[in-house]
């Protein structure tokens, strides 16, 4: 970050009298909220760090790290005294303090944005650590930065900034993120697009190599043929030959070519009607394997089309869930998607398979939601039995119908608890009682 730049940061909003909030919203970015209602975030990275301004950010965890318990103890609600840039550099400082009916304490919190040593450091009015985003030893630099050390101060850079005027700051914050976030969104889009069509090219493989139901029924008819014939041709067996030649049933020689190992005409015979039930047997279930495979397909090519027309890295990342989240269990057998969004639960069916489970595992208090009068995958967000936010209701909306079709457009979603719905065969429903939301897909 340019120290131009944060001191015209520093000058607008030089104005602000206090802090309402303050708090983590991710590993190194620090949310604080002025009175002014206006929001700046705080990115701390080493690599990169930068104060930008946005819509909302998702909150990814609740912390509790000792820094986070001091950072609202001490600074959340907090008056601001001061705030500055010290040392010509690229270090704010803003001095609060605490009001309560016995004295006044006061504060600091201090952001470095120097780099290596990219901090943020709560620091008492003796100029002691109270707690820091990261701690720094003797061994390291020879700015301890632990609790109970006194802060020394940084020597001033080496040369003398240059100007970068900025005509509007705010709009200048707010294109950090955004461009921030067309970087990250580029290359997490291009990640996950992959890992989706690696992911798609197995069921797509098992689909190909499936026979066709005619070929199949006649290979079966072909060796049940040739079973008979064995049979009928006991005297020309000559045992522990692959390749028997046998008399047709026209007088005519044919080769046959058998399993190796077998003795006698009988069991060779044996061996080809055994074949041939399993591939009668593998008939009559090859239009489930194959209708099994074709859901997985299109569920990920529907997966592939929502991770591509995504235009928020925040909610593209709901998709895909940490591992933590996940929980122990494996997803590869459940049949469904589990997503998180704002502490909330929600389950998307991958295929009929899917959808039946989790109407089957879904509590009466549950949500359960599916597109109005058209096929669809069925979703159920977990309740909990607490009240669902409408954003929490419409994220859970909007996936069944990322999910469920290609086409932009408008469409209908139907809601209603799981105690409403009645299953009728497998997992096709009836239900009542329900509430209707739009869901625009573009």
């Amino acid at each position: 970050m340019k120290f131009s730049h944060l001191k015209q940061i520093v000058a607008t909003f030089d104005n602000v009298s206090k802090i309402n909030a303050i708090y983590r919203v991710a590993d190194t970015i620090v949310k604080v909220v002025f009175n002014d209602e206006r929001t700046l975030y705080f990115d701390m990275r080493k690599s990169n760090s930068q104060i930008f301004m946005c819509e909302e950010y998702s909150r990814t965890k609740i912390y509790q790290a000792p820094f986070d318990v001091m950072l609202s103890k001490y600074i959340n609600r907090a008056s601001i005294v001061k705030m500055e840039l010290i040392n010509n550099d690229k270090i704010l400082r803003i001095t609060t303090a605490l009001s309560s009916a016995y004295k006044q304490a006061q504060t600091v919190i201090q952001f470095e944005f120097t780099g290596k040593y990219t901090n943020v450091i709560l620091i008492d009015d003796n100029e002691v650590v109270i707690e820091a985003l990261r701690h720094v030893d003797a061994a390291s630099s020879f700015r301890v930065i632990k609790a109970g050390y006194e802060l020394l101060t940084p020597p001033p850079p080496p040369f003398e900034p240059k100007e970068y005027p900025l005509e509007d700051v705010e709009a200048f914050l707010h294109e950090v993120y955004a461009k921030e976030e067309r970087a990250k969104l580029v290359q997490f889009k291009k990640l996950k697009t992959a890992f989706l069509e690696k992911k798609l090219l197995k069921p797509q493989k098992r689909l190909e190599a499936l026979s066709d139901e005619s070929s199949l029924e006649e290979e079966v008819e072909r060796l049940q043929y040739i079973g008979n014939l064995m049979l009928s041709n006991m005297n020309r067996i000559k045992p522990y030959v692959t390749k028997q030649k046998i008399l047709d049933y026209d007088g005519s020689e044919i080769e046959v070519i058998v399993a190796p190992n077998l003795t006698t005409g009988a069991q060779m015979s044996s061996y080809l009607f055994k074949v041939a039930k399993k591939n009668k047997q593998r008939v009559l279930h090859l239009h489930i394997e194959r209708a099994s495979l074709e859901e997985k397909i299109e569920h990920l090519e529907h997966f592939i089309d929502v991770v591509q027309k995504s235009q928020s890295l925040s909610k593209l990342k709901l998709l895909f869930p940490s591992r933590t989240q996940q929980g122990k269990k494996s997803q590869k057998d459940e049949g469904y998607e589990t997503f998180w969004f704002e502490g909330y639960k929600i389950m998307l069916g991958k295929s009929e398979k899917g959808n039946i489970a989790l109407l089957e595992n879904a509590r009466a208090k549950d949500i359960w939601l599916h597109m109005k009068d058209r096929p669809s995958a069925h979703v159920i967000i977990v309740t909990d039995k607490q009240n669902i936010p409408k954003n929490v209701l419409y994220e859970a909306a909007g996936l069944c119908v990322d999910f469920s079709v290609f086409e932009n457009g408008l469409y209908l979603v139907d809601y209603t608890p799981r105690r409403e719905v009645k299953i009728q065969e497998g997992a096709n429903v009836l239900y009542n009682k329900y509430q209707t939301v739009d869901i625009e897909k573009y």
